[in-house]
């Protein structure tokens, strides 16, 4: 309802009765956009992946500084929380900017934070480089990557964005056992120093981001720059362009004067000439940027508050309700689990084969797979959604029940298989709000999952600082995050009742 020819990848092109005729982009489901999604493949190994190992890097920051456990969660929940609550001001950039400078200068941005982080003197030096700094930087890369996927796909957008997201469970895989390793070989200081310049590959996903070509009628209007006729200074016989200031003084039609006066006054001439091209060059710029930051804050801004406002569809509305409560259910087990694992002395079973990465590689395969059954035509997306979501909220009010290695396992498998709906998301979140609106609405969602990333690991930690145990934690956040499901099912019910009762209200007037 909302999408343009231009956004979902079609061009315009001249037929022999200057018509316009529509054309798919050779780009759309094809071609360049599988670099795209394997550029986005490798943000989320580097973003998500480093983020949900950060559970190794918990345990090590609990020994070196000896706070309780829920002012320690706090550095990876900002971490985790500013990656996502940052989205809808990443969305003024990826208007104004683009995709592709967005997700370099997120790269460089998160890698300094990394490296910052490693001279660490105490936890709160960490909120600030970790938790806020390679957090930004992490925002800043993540948005456009799915945005992107988004972008280039249209017949097959949920097995393009499962493929792309799987790499959150091959990043948990590959990033914890690379933490451990560096973390017992160097320190968890090189480690995360060795982590920062890991980042910096950030940079290389983002230029991968190549902005779809506009269509052959903008290149022919208005996709050249005009050509700037420069004012003849004083003193110049030349009236032609500035580009062919040179000839026209060195061509065969100028005839040197007498005395030799020419060559002394060239020198001069052309100095200035340029000077007056490099000034006109340094305003069009500016101007030309100005144009760009006005027009990008203009859609940002008539996207959330505008007459289309985004928070007018109410189905959207509850769907950033939903985005609230379901992360933290997902995060807090990647955080304390292996904090759970040494309660329940069963660290070596867990170094043998790590929960985490158990969830990991489970994550995997759901992503890919409900990503196929979603783009079946006689399933729909949402079904897919919903099911996923109630099958994770059993596996969150189950764990605290098994106290086994085998028990966790499973329990494990099914989180991780259930959370594959992580992939639908940015599908879903497009038909609530079509293409055009898809970089603001989706970064209003990871926003919201953000604050409950944030708030979901300190609450955690603070419950068992109180209770000696993590039961209470996951029921609490089964039971919001029961809500939030259930306020995504009520209003679509409401809509329908809505609906029925204008049509009745339209037939007793008639």
């Amino acid at each position: 309802m909302y999408t343009s020819h231009e956004d979902i990848g079609y061009d315009f092109e001249d037929d022999p009765k200057d018509k316009k005729t529509l054309k798919p982009h050779p780009n759309i489901d094809s071609g360049w956009a599988w670099m795209v999604v394997l550029s986005s493949f490798f943000v989320h190994i580097l973003i998500m992946g480093s983020q949900m190992a950060l559970g190794v890097l918990n345990v090590e920051w609990l020994e070196e500084f000896h706070q309780s456990r829920g002012l320690t969660a706090w550095v990876s929940s900002l971490s985790m929380g500013i990656t996502l609550i940052v989205g809808p001001f990443i969305g003024l950039f990826i208007n104004t900017c683009g995709c592709r400078r967005t997700a370099i200068i997120g790269g460089l941005v998160n890698s300094l934070g990394w490296v910052l982080s490693a001279y660490a003197a105490n936890v709160h030096y960490l909120f600030i480089t970790f938790g806020v700094t390679a957090g930004f930087g992490s925002g800043m890369a993540y948005l456009p990557a799915v945005v992107m996927v988004g972008r280039y796909f249209q017949k097959r957008r949920a097995l393009a964005q499962g493929l792309s997201t799987t790499g959150t469970g091959f990043g948990t895989f590959l990033m914890t056992v690379l933490l451990k390793y560096l973390c017992a070989e160097y320190g968890w200081r090189n480690a995360m120093f060795i982590q920062g310049a890991v980042s910096l590959n950030l940079c290389v996903c983002g230029a991968l981001m190549r902005p779809l070509s506009p269509g052959k009628d903008r290149n022919d209007a208005g996709g050249k720059d005009p050509q700037v006729v420069l004012a003849p200074s004083p003193g110049s016989k030349s009236s032609g362009p500035p580009g062919g200031a040179e000839e026209n003084c060195a061509g065969p039609g100028n005839k040197e004067q007498p005395g030799g006066d020419l060559p002394a006054q060239a020198g001069p001439e052309k100095a200035e000439r340029t000077q007056n091209l490099c000034a006109l060059r340094v305003l069009k710029t500016a101007s030309q940027l100005t144009v760009r930051v006005r027009r990008g804050f203009r859609d940002w801004y008539s996207g959330y508050f505008g007459t289309a406002s985004l928070f007018t569809n109410r189905m959207f509305v509850a769907f950033i309700f939903w985005a609230l409560f379901a992360y933290s259910s997902f995060v807090i087990p990647f955080i304390h689990l292996p904090e759970i694992v040494n309660l329940y002395h069963l660290s070596e079973q867990n170094d043998v084969f790590p929960l985490t990465s158990i969830i990991a590689i489970v994550h995997i395969f759901a992503k890919v797979i409900l990503g196929i059954v979603a783009d079946l035509p006689c399933i729909s997306v949402w079904n897919v959604f919903l099911m996923a979501n109630f099958t994770l909220v059993l596996s969150i009010f189950i764990l605290p029940l098994m106290h086994t290695y085998a028990g966790l396992a499973v329990i494990c498998a099914l989180i991780g298989f259930s959370s594959g709906y992580f992939s639908l998301m940015p599908v879903v979140t497009e038909d609530l709000v079509g293409i055009e609106h898809l970089a603001n609405a989706y970064g209003i969602i990871i926003c919201a999952n953000g604050i409950s990333a944030l708030l979901g690991p300190p609450f955690a930690g603070w419950i068992y600082d109180i209770t000696e145990k993590y039961d209470f934690s996951f029921y609490i956040c089964g039971l919001l995050y029961m809500v939030g499901i259930l306020f995504l099912l009520i209003q679509p019910c409401i809509q329908m009742i809505e609906q029925s009762r204008k049509k009745y209200m339209d037939g007793a007037h008639v």
